[in-house]
């Protein structure tokens, strides 16, 4: 599903839903039903406590239930084992989630943050999968070299990695992601951009989403045709093999499963801007929202 899209819901003016998963205040009124502490006998104090520095036979380290060498050497073998074990269970969950919500009519499980804090959307109802055997990406339009990339030969281009926050527009934030890959401008040099060129398309095998971006936005250095996400090969739920990642904007810019690139004259806009949202997806400068910038 696509994490960077946001559900179909209110307009990006409107104020965000509370995040869910945000703590609330617990406050210091007394619970509903419960019952006022007693105010004491005044004429019948009660005995006073015994004084634990001077009782005879008190010891007064010894409060409360001894806890055994074993106990403590099991709790500390459960955490490190858990420690262990969080990478692997996190990509199992991320690969139950991904393939349900691939399937899930209703969108509901965008609504379910697994392990890393990433939501599943999608605004098609199924997105094939691509291996690298059959995986293209076509870069065309206004250049003067048309080309078609597979995935090996994305690798074998320089390589660049950023690790920055990813901000949804839907409010949840997911700080310090690694994002490697080849920056998008060097791929526009290798196919050469034609002067009357002003705007990059992106279009993705889902066969729904699109993307754009001003010539001067795609050659920024923080924008990265995206090969590999949280030191791993990227996976289809998040887009992969290949995705367009935006690091200063909005998380629907970063368009996912990409699979072609095309010059225009013009900025068209893409799936989520036809629907109501910038254009022009800066992180806290755009959409009604006031997040702190991701880059």
């Amino acid at each position: 599903m696509n994490e960077n899209t946001p559900p179909p819901g209110p307009a990006p003016s409107d104020p965000p839903a509370p995040d869910p998963g945000t703590p609330g205040d617990p406050g210091t009124s007394t619970a509903p039903g419960a019952s006022a502490a007693p105010e004491p006998d005044r004429d019948h104090p009660p005995d006073p406590a015994p004084d634990t520095a001077t009782a005879p036979g008190r010891d007064p380290d010894s409060e409360g239930a001894p806890v055994g060498r074993r106990t403590v050497l099991t709790v500390l073998g459960l955490g490190a084992a858990g420690v262990a074990a969080a990478p692997w269970l996190q990509r199992g969950l991320e690969a139950v989630l991904g393939s349900v919500a691939d399937k899930d009519p209703t969108k509901l499980t965008g609504l379910l943050p697994n392990g890393g804090g990433f939501r599943y959307y999608s605004v098609a109802a199924s997105v094939p999968r691509r291996t690298a055997a059959d995986y293209r990406l076509t870069v065309g339009g206004l250049v003067e070299r048309p080309a078609e990339f597979t995935l090996a030969a994305l690798r074998r281009l320089p390589q660049t990695r950023l690790v920055r926050d990813v901000q949804c527009v839907t409010g949840w934030r997911v700080p310090d992601t690694p994002f490697e890959g080849v920056r998008l401008s060097e791929l526009l040099d290798v196919v050469g951009v034609r002067p009357e060129a002003r705007a990059v398309r992106f279009t993705c095998f889902d066969g729904v989403y699109s993307e754009s971006l001003t010539l001067d936005q795609a050659r920024r250095s923080d924008v990265v045709v995206c090969l590999r996400m949280q030191d791993e090969p990227l996976s289809h739920a998040h887009g992969g093999p290949v995705r367009l990642y935006v690091a200063p904007m909005y998380f629907y810019k970063s368009a996912k499963w990409l699979s072609g690139i095309s010059l225009t004259r013009d900025v068209r806009p893409g799936y989520w801007e036809e629907r109501g949202y910038d254009i022009d997806a800066w992180v806290g400068r755009s959409n009604g929202r006031d997040d702190a910038p991701t880059a």
